[in-house]
Parts: C-alpha cells; structure tokens; sequence
C-alpha cells in the first residue's frame, strides 16, 4: 500500500482542532520515533525510512516497524508503506543494531489523530507538534494501491481545503531533517 499523504503547517491551530473535533473524536498520543540507517547513510540517500515506534495512548502502548520506500510522488513525497506491531521494543532495536544498521535520530511527537470517512475513503488527520520543532503540523494521509495515488492526493487537497488549509500551508518540511538542524544549532 502506498500512503497518500500530505502535511501543512498550520497557523490557526484552534481553529483547526475545533474543526477535526466536529469530524471525529481525537486520540491524544505520543509517540516515540527512532529511525535506523545503514553505516554509510543508503536509505537517506534514497529517501527511504526505518523506523521503530512506540505508541503511548490512554489505553495502551504498542510498538511498530516500519520501512517506507522511495517517494512515488515527488510533489506530495507519498511512499510505499509496510508496518508491523511488533511485542518486543528492545528486541527490535537489538536486531537492527545487530544487523548492521545504526541509529540515525531519534524524537518525540506529540499527536492527536482523528480518523474518519471522506470521499469514500478512510483518512487519518493527525494534528503534530514536535518539541524540538517550531510550530503545529497536519497530516492527513490515506492508503491507496499503487496506481491510486493522484486521485487519492486530489481527495486529500479537498479535505484539507475544507479544514482551512491552502496549498500555500503545505509542506515537504521532514522532522527528521527539522530536528537534526535543531540539534546541530544548539551545539
């Protein structure tokens, strides 16, 4: 599956949440994020990702693996996905470690996720600030099969002109990329 997505930076966010609130009902969560490469720096290369991430909800705190392929849209940045829950947090990072790749970042984000149905598609806004990160972020993201990706991003523009988003609040902006730069200005 491939994920239609695209972000914006949002300058009203109240007015924002106010709107997600009346769509669906929000899940706060934070999420925990540590991205893998391999030593000579390949998958950022190709603009691919490895990522741990562990969940915090009200409920529960899970732990997923996923590897995100090449853009197949350079304008949205939209890529195939593949994602597994895994049990074992620990055991999963030794393995990676264990198989060679190293640590390339790691960040916290903040999040409320609403998921919905629009234009016949499930979506999945979710509202993002990274601590290290200036300013709040939308992502509204749906899983298409390859093929889909044009209509499922037109869809995903009409969502998010209906949130208050204009095409000039869309960003290709990576946090990865954002909290490395943070970092480095810091030292």
């Amino acid at each position: 599956m491939i994920e239609a997505e695209l972000k914006a930076r949002v300058r009203e966010p109240e007015e924002l949440l106010r709107r997600l609130d009346a769509l669906a009902d929000g899940r706060a969560e934070v999420y925990q994020d540590t991205y893998y490469d391999t030593p000579d720096g390949a998958l950022e290369a190709r603009d691919e990702e490895l990522r741990v991430r562990t969940v915090h909800g009200p409920d529960e705190t899970r732990t997923v693996l996923t590897y995100k392929g090449a853009p197949v849209d350079e304008g949205s940045g939209s890529k195939p996905e593949h994602e597994t829950r895994v049990e074992d947090a620990e055991a999963v990072h030794a393995m990676l470690r264990g198989l060679g790749y190293v640590q390339l970042i790691a960040f916290e984000k903040r999040c409320r996720n609403y998921a919905f149905e629009a234009r016949g598609r499930q979506m999945l806004a979710t509202l993002v600030r990274v601590p290290e990160v200036r300013g709040t972020f939308l992502e509204l993201e749906t899983l298409v099969e390859e093929g889909g990706v044009t209509g499922a991003l037109g869809d995903v523009r009409e969502v998010l002109a209906e949130l208050g988003i204009g095409v000039e609040d869309l960003t290709r902006e990576q946090y990865t990329v954002a909290v490395k730069a943070r970092r480095v200005a810091e030292r």
